[in-house]
């Protein structure tokens, strides 16, 4: 392949002597394209190892590696779905600030690397279920993000036909997307049950923020899993806030891997995509062995405010921001170690950067021009797989029909 690509590369150097200056100018934008090829296809590794940081244990003898192997090709698909993540929720910002998307949006900005390192460790056929900061889930998970802006703006064509919003995105073997601070954890926690009651060898990651963590439900819940053996693993995004409160005002103890207290647990650079994998994959092991839950925490950190109504600086400092943004951004991170280890070059990098700020312009245009869901169908979908029924509506002379 190399020898080909070098052969048309000297074959375009070597132009007519008489060619005229445009000609020339051809030939060596033809030169360029060919030395990139070149360069794309026979100079970059396959794969590369990876030193990461040490997980805090509770209740284990040892965990995940410190150690990890990345291809080139996954770390392509990362930086993309990472990167793609962030313009989407940067487009979801503006949109709101033009009040075309409207009521509650919580934005993931920051977090990349918490739902991508956690998809790349399961299986499509596991299931996931988190709180109301699920755009970058419910993108992890498969939809396109023409269909999560267009359930933002409340349009027909949304994941789930402009009724849910952006707390409330489904797909499936993913469950959401729950308004109710902590109650999706026994939620999770009844998937789980559901895995073992049909001897699937599957898997529920169940996620919670710190401002859940001291929520009795999921004490409760982490009791039940544990008597049960559940093939639960409860995982708390620990961003630092719980809306604008510290962790540190908010806890007695801020260990929250050690909350499960019989449950063992480990705590996570949750900045960093290959250590959110990598814990991932030693936490999901653990249950598919039949050892009952596993308690992940992952210290990650949002950019924006708890909600596009906090500006997120009452509380905190525009310079902690921007600190974390400067040392410790999971996309940025992602880049410099393909780039230094010789997987992707800085130019690739940024040709997916187009490409992505290209969809996610794409996908805008269709979630501010696609019509609104009609009014017939408001009382749609309520039950699954039953046959259609009467709805009442605001007063009993209106009804509406409900089908699946």
């Amino acid at each position: 392949m190399r020898k080909m690509l070098l052969a048309a590369l000297s074959r375009v150097l070597q132009g007519p002597a008489t060619a005229a200056a445009a000609g020339r100018t051809g030939a060596v934008s033809e030169a360029s394209r060919v030395m990139v090829a070149s360069r794309s296809y026979a100079d970059f590794a396959s794969e590369a190892t990876f030193e990461i940081k040490k997980c805090d244990l509770h209740r284990l003898e040892e965990g995940p590696s410190t150690t990890t192997v990345m291809t080139r090709e996954e770390g392509l698909h990362y930086y993309k779905t990472m990167q793609t993540i962030r313009r989407m929720e940067l487009k979801a910002d503006q949109l709101y600030k033009q009040k075309i998307i409207r009521g509650f949006c919580h934005l993931y900005d920051g977090q990349e690397a918490c739902c991508v390192g956690l998809e790349a460790a399961i299986k499509p056929t596991d299931h996931v279920i988190t709180a109301y900061r699920a755009h970058g889930f419910t993108y992890a998970r498969g939809v396109p993000t023409r269909e999560i802006l267009a359930e933002l703006t409340g349009r027909k064509g949304g994941c789930v036909k402009g009724k849910g919003g952006s707390m409330h995105m489904y797909t499936k073997n993913f469950y959401g997307g729950n308004g109710i601070v902590g109650a999706q954890v026994p939620l999770g926690a009844g998937i789980a049950l559901a895995c073992k009651y049909f001897d699937k060898n599957e898997v529920c990651l169940t996620l919670y923020g710190d401002g859940a963590a001291n929520q009795g439900q999921i004490f409760e819940t982490y009791n039940m899993a544990a008597l049960w053996k559940l093939p639960c693993v409860f995982i708390c995004e620990n961003n630092r806030y719980g809306m604008g409160t510290s962790v540190e005002r908010a806890a007695a103890s801020t260990d929250y891997y050690k909350r499960g207290d019989f449950i063992p647990g480990l705590r996570v650079d949750g900045m960093d995509v290959l250590s959110v994998r990598e814990a991932t994959k030693f936490a999901t092991e653990y249950c598919r062995a039949g050892k009952g839950p596993i308690l992940m925490e992952l210290q990650t950190y949002r950019y924006h405010g708890h909600s596009m109504s906090d500006p997120g600086i009452s509380y905190r400092t525009r310079e902690e921001i921007q600190e974390v943004r400067s040392k410790s951004d999971p996309i940025t991170l992602l880049k410099d170690r393909m780039v230094n280890n010789n997987l992707a070059s800085i130019e690739e990098l940024k040709e997916i950067d187009v490409a992505v700020r290209k969809e996610i312009e794409e996908a805008a245009q269709f979630a501010t021009t696609d019509p609104e869901p009609p009014l017939e169908e408001l009382g749609n979908h309520i039950y699954f797989n039953e046959p259609p029924f009467e709805v009442r509506g605001p007063n009993q002379w209106i009804r509406y029909k409900s089908v699946c």
